[in-house]
Order: C-alpha cells, then structure tokens, then sequence
C-alpha cells in the first residue's frame, strides 16, 4: 500500500466524478441486493437508528408544526437566495471573514488548494462535510500534493478502507466491527497489535491517531450545517468532538458551504437544531454544536474563509418542483425508512448523496440526458411508499418528485429513433385496451399464465422482452375467471352495471383480476413477496 504523509493515496488512477456512477442503478444494485453481509450489516443498523428516532420523535408534542416551520422557513430562504447570499457575504466580511465563489466543483477546487498552499501547509484536517464529498476535494488535494486528513471516525474508516461513503450521516454504515479492525490492522501504522474489534477499543485507536494530526495542523477544511444570514455565524453540529477541534486548533478555517445552506435570522436555529439531531442520530441534542462568526482575535483561527459553492444549485432552484430538493439538511432520516436503500445499500447510487433524496438531488445538480444516463435511473430506485415523505423534518415530497423526474426521462427519449422497451409496451397496452372485443381475447389468453405460476400462485420469470419486468418484480398469477365471466355467472347475459362503458368495463375487470388473484397478489404487483408474512416493508 501507499501512503502520502500517512494518508492512504487512491489505486484508482481513473477519475471519478462523486455525482454520477458507473453504472445504472439496477446494474449496481442487482449486485449489491446479492451481498448478505451488506444487507444484514445495513438492515441491523437502519432498524436501531429507526427506533431511536421514533422515540425521541413521539417525545415532541409540536413535531408537526416545527416540520411545518421548518419548511417554511426554507421556501422563504429560496425565495430570497440571491438577497439573503449577499447579506451572508456582507456580514462574514464585516467580522473579518473572507467569501470566495464558486460555479463549480472544479472552481471550488482550485479556491481551497490555492488557499491551502498560499500557507505552506501540505497537510489539513477535515470536518465530515458533504459539500467537499460532492467536489471530491480530497482526491484534488492529493494530485496537488496535500494530504486530507478525515477526522470523523466512520470517514477515517472510509478512507483508510480505499472505500467510498453509503450513507450521509454514518459513513461506513456498510462495514462490521471485525471488517474495521482489519482496516485499522493494515492502514493504520499506530494501531495497537493487540486490536480487538470492541467499538471502544476501535474508537480509542482513532482517538489517538487523528489527536496528532489535530495538534500539529495548521489548517482546517469544514463544511457547514447552516449558515446565518442575519449575523455571517456559520454552525456545524457532530458527535465526536472531532469538529469542534478542527474549528478551534488551527491557525486557518476554509467552510465549503452549499448556497442553499442558508437561514435568515439566528432564531430559525432553533427550530433546526430540535429537528436535525432527532431526525438524524436519534438524539434530543447533538453532543457538540459548534457555532463561529468571523475571526475573532487571539481565540480560534486567525484568517477564515467562506467558499460559497453552487455547483448547479442554481439549476435546481429554476425548477419550481426540484428547488424543494434544496430544503434538505442532510438528516439521512430518507434513508434509514427507505426500503431500497436498505437492501441495495449507498454504492448503489453512485452519487454520493444515496437515498431517497439523493434520488431526486443528483438528477437536479447534474441534469438528466435520456434512459443512457445513470443519473436518469435514479428516480425508479424507489417503491413510493412515501415513507420518506413521512420522516423528512422539513416535509420535502420526495415521492411527487420522483414521479416527475421519470416521467422527465422518458420525455427526454422521445422522437430519437424507435420507441424504447417500455414505450412500445405502452402503446400496445393502449391498442389492446381501446377496444372492447381485443381487451376480452386478452384476458381470455392471459389465463396461461397460471401455468406459469404454478402452485406458488405467483410468475417470477417470463421469457423476453417481458423478463424486464419479471428479473425484478413477481407478477400474481391471473384469476380463474374474469369480471365478464364472473358477471355472466351471476346475471346471465342480463345487461351490465349502470353507467359502465367500455373504458369502465377495462378498468373495472382490471381490479377484478387483482381482487380475485391468489392470497398475497396485490402486494406481489406491488413488487413484493406476496403474503403478508412474507412480505419485506
């Protein structure tokens, strides 16, 4: 292994972009769904941050009105971006700060390397920030010759394991006690010999690893939660104290901040810092709050700088619908309700925001060119249970969103060519339906697939092209008889219900087909495993 002032160096030389993958998200996570370790390592610690964020919740009388506030308080900060930026850049600089701006992640990047090296420093300490994870900042720094050092324990333990982040809040959600302990073993040289995988002793050789680096760095790159307005104050919220010790000990502090990060008046922290650490960690009240304006002689660092990153922000805030997508706070409380993300896990996404909201934010900060994209895939990792809806503190509707980003994908392949796959299904849906007499052969013929269903009452594969919706998803095997012939059989050939016609008599034997199918075929067409104790939630 190779190591650059003790940080482990990238073994891939070809450059990513933290934003968009490889590959689509059912190729991703088709191979992710087959790992048992990944999904019982995610399902056990999805389930325990569930559960502690539910009792903290059920502990706020006004949860839903600090949701509301919460959301309103965003809709009003983009509303206002543009004035309430200038107020934030007026009020850093009055308090001895300095703002720097940046279209892009490149743009961001050469700002901070620039600042770094204007110090001498070939080493800087960071903060866990998103914001610098979607720059790939620490890769920049490296080909530049500076080492990032992350001093959050579950970054640390990225970073050591040549890995990449699967969740916003626990970085390495995806790794065991025992995988950290190897990790450590071979990465980390000061690592005790006698290393056992007990969370304590692992913390402990953290601690004392980074307590080194956090005494001798002379700079100190962060992001920020939020930022205020109204006063240039700056807040990150964390857990471990690592944070608090990155903002205070170097002598320089550089703060990538997204633009949308903003709040107008230091009394919206209130409702925000009840909201973010029960959404996030389960907690009534994040162990460390850290709050800085400026530079204050002889306390803290001496020179601050803002980086104020847009990075197609400003894309997304056009979009009437996908500036919500914006009011995210990066509670990670989507992820952990979300049933795909459960089960395929962070990588799948191959953004570095996974999740639900990751779902919806990366198509709107890159844009979408048609099903060739990865990033147009995005949308369909979802069931639309809306759970997420449920759990997010600022009540982003991420279900209404998705939907309208697959339907913008579709759009954007139309009239290129020949029809897609699922177009040509849905136009010969179309001409099958628009009449009575086809839509009655129809169902008549798909009685043959109760052969495939076998005793199982469910079809799990059908030849192609109809093996793309079977390789993920069962079908309920059809009902024995039709609504037609179940109406024959009671009224004879009497006339039909009043007010029926031949679109109503299509959807009406639609539902009889669902309503007659064997136990456990509405949650099998749902894309679940049939009966109720079967079914995964």
């Amino acid at each position: 292994m190779t190591t650059f002032l003790g940080v482990p160096i990238r073994r891939s030389t070809e450059p990513e972009n933290p934003l968009r993958g490889r590959e689509t998200f059912p190729v991703a996570a088709k191979r992710a769904v087959g790992d048992t370790q990944l999904r019982r390592n995610l399902g056990r610690a999805t389930a325990t941050i569930r559960a502690k964020r539910a009792a903290m919740v059920s502990e706020v009388d006004d949860w839903e009105a600090l949701r509301d506030t919460a959301s309103a308080v965003k809709a009003d900060v983009m509303a206002r971006l543009p004035e309430l930026l200038e107020q934030l850049e007026a009020a850093v600089i009055a308090r001895g700060g300095k703002v720097h701006w940046a279209n892009d992640a490149l743009e961001a990047n050469r700002i901070v390397t620039a600042l770094i090296k204007a110090t001498g420093a070939d080493e800087v300490v960071k903060v866990k920030s998103m914001a610098t994870q979607e720059i790939g900042l620490n890769e920049y720094l490296e080909e530049h010759g500076i080492a990032a050092i992350e001093t959050d324990l579950a970054e640390l333990i990225v970073q050591l394991g040549h890995d990449k982040p699967s969740h916003i809040l626990v970085p390495a959600i995806h790794r065991g006690r025992a995988e950290i302990r190897e990790i450590f073993l071979a990465e980390m040289a000061d690592a005790p010999a006698d290393l056992t995988d007990e969370p304590r002793m692992l913390a402990m050789a953290a601690r004392a690893h980074l307590r080194r680096k956090f005494l001798s760095a002379r700079v100190a790159v962060s992001g920020a939660n939020f930022g205020i307005a109204e006063t240039g104050t700056l807040a990150v919220v964390e857990s471990e104290g690592n944070g608090r010790m990155c903002l205070t000990l170097p002598d320089t502090l550089i703060t990538v901040m997204g633009i949308e990060k903003l709040l107008p008046t230091f009394d919206d922290l209130e409702v925000f810092l009840q909201l973010l650490p029960r959404s996030s960690t389960g907690e009534r009240m994040n162990p460390y709050t850290s709050l800085w304006t400026g530079v204050t002689p002889g306390d803290g660092p001496q020179e601050f700088h803002l980086v104020l990153l847009d990075n197609g922000r400003t894309n997304a805030l056009a979009d009437e619908l996908g500036r919500t997508a914006l009011h995210c706070i990066r509670c990670s409380a989507c992820l952990n309700v979300c049933p795909v993300y459960e089960r395929a896990g962070g990588h799948a996404y191959g953004s570095v925001y996974p999740g639900p909201i990751g779902a919806v934010l990366t198509p709107q900060l890159t844009g979408m060119s048609g099903h060739d994209d990865v990033n147009s895939t995005l949308p369909y990792a979802s069931t639309l249970c809306g759970a997420c809806f449920d759990a997010c503190p600022v009540k982003i509707d991420i279900p209404t969103m998705l939907v309208e980003l697959r339907s913008r994908a579709v759009d954007a392949d139309r009239g290129h060519g020949l029809p897609g796959g699922w177009a040509a299904a849905m136009k010969a849906a179309s001409w099958v339906m628009s009449n009575e007499k086809r839509f009655a052969a129809a169902e008549t013929m798909s009685k043959a697939g109760r052969v495939l269903a076998g005793r199982k009452g469910r079809i799990s594969s059908l030849p192609f092209p109809l093996s793309g919706w079977s390789t993920s998803r069962d079908l309920p095997a059809p009902p024995q008889r039709t609504f037609r012939e179940w109406w024959r059989a009671e009224h004879g050939d009497g006339p039909r219900p009043t007010g029926t016609s031949t679109a109503a008599d299509a959807a009406a034997d639609a539902a009889a087909a669902g309503a007659a199918a064997t136990p456990g075929a509405a949650g099998a067409a749902a894309g679940t495993d049939g009966p109720a104790e079967g079914t995964d939630r």
